[in-house]
């Protein structure tokens, strides 16, 4: 313990015990917290779908009782026995076990492991790195993963389903800056402008989407970034072009796919999954770097939402599980340096 560090500060604690599952806002010693050996003073933090879940109950993310909640998270180093930082230090962290098996970033101060912590990069703010927080580092990492792959431009346009929420707006803004042509999959048909305004190029209703039921079907679009999943991700695998690619990031349609071995066979499409919390730290520190510099995203105002603070994040949840979700709502805790 030092002097940097209150004797007590404010967190958003989910329980589920003997009086149910709860979130709630608890004051906390730093020695509730899950051991670490570097503390944050926390400015930032972000709402995520999966931290939704978890704040609800909707979905079982956490793995134990009670965690702080919050799977992203951005501040200033007030304690470290790390080499690699010191006080002062500006930091993030995204996913790595985040309100899912230790504290997360819902939190005024953060006991972290030095081992999945990254440090800001120049190019970014600390509550700019939580505007783009899990969501952007996942389109990030759709982009890298495919064009490992070798998804190019010139080789057609990229859709992206799930188009308005946070991995889909900062994916649409990542490939189109990148000189991909983009289209939007979304079922909010009064979002379609500002998805212009962020590089598409195209607006598609999911409402008025009938997939063929044929193992293939007429070639649409050169790749694709899913946050759907299942009847979304079945019929997109019909229709993308000879050696194309789908990332495959988000599950809120469902988990079963429905397909065959054609299109990967005949068409040589690839399909590959986002695990954006489990990513290997090497390529973490690369992605985050180019977040920062040439990767950056080009509408970040326009991306970035709402600020809120602990004692909202109850109805931020709830509206987000509706549908109501636009762009990237940051938590500021704390002072905001």
């Amino acid at each position: 313990m030092t002097t940097n560090i209150p004797d007590t500060f404010r967190a958003l604690r989910i329980f589920d015990d003997e009086s149910g599952y709860r979130a709630e806002v608890v004051e906390q010693t730093i020695d509730d917290q899950s051991e670490g050996d570097v503390v944050i003073k926390v400015a930032f933090s972000s709402v995520n779908y999966k931290d939704a879940l978890a704040g609800t109950g909707k979905g079982r993310i956490l793995r134990r009782f009670p965690l702080n909640g919050g799977i992203d998270v951005a501040g200033t180093v007030v304690q470290s026995g790390a080499k690699r930082f010191s006080e002062g230090d500006k930091v993030l962290m995204t996913g790595c076990g985040l309100s899912e098996v230790r504290d997360g970033g819902y939190s005024e101060y953060l006991r972290v492991s030095s081992e999945w912590l990254v440090p800001l990069p120049d190019g970014l703010t600390l509550q700019e790195s939580m505007v783009i927080g899990t969501a952007g580092f996942t389109a990030a990492l759709c982009r890298y993963r495919m064009e490992q792959l070798g998804q190019q431009p010139e080789m057609g346009p990229i859709v992206v389903t799930g188009a308005s929420g946070g991995v889909g707006s900062l994916a649409i803004d990542l490939f189109s800056s990148g000189g991909y042509s983009v289209s939007a999959i979304s079922g909010k048909l009064d979002e379609f402008d500002w998805l212009r305004e962020l590089g598409a190029e195209q607006c598609i209703s999911r409402h008025d989407l009938h997939w063929s039921e044929k193992p293939m079907d007429s070639a649409l679009f050169a790749g694709a970034i899913d946050n759907v999943g299942g009847d979304m991700l079945s019929g997109l695998t019909r229709v993308i072009k000879p050696w194309g690619t789908i990332a495959s990031c988000g599950m809120a349609g469902g988990i079963g796919v429905r397909t065959t071995v054609m299109p990967f066979i005949i068409r040589g499409i690839s399909l590959v999954g986002i695990n954006s919390a489990g990513c290997p730290y090497p390529i973490r520190e690369e992605l985050w770097q180019r977040l920062g510099s040439d990767w950056r995203p080009q509408h970040m105002d326009r991306i970035a939402g709402e600020t809120v603070d602990l004692d909202q994040l109850d109805k931020v949840f709830v509206r987000l599980l509706e549908g109501g979700g636009l762009g990237r709502t940051t938590v500021a805790l704390g002072d905001r340096d």
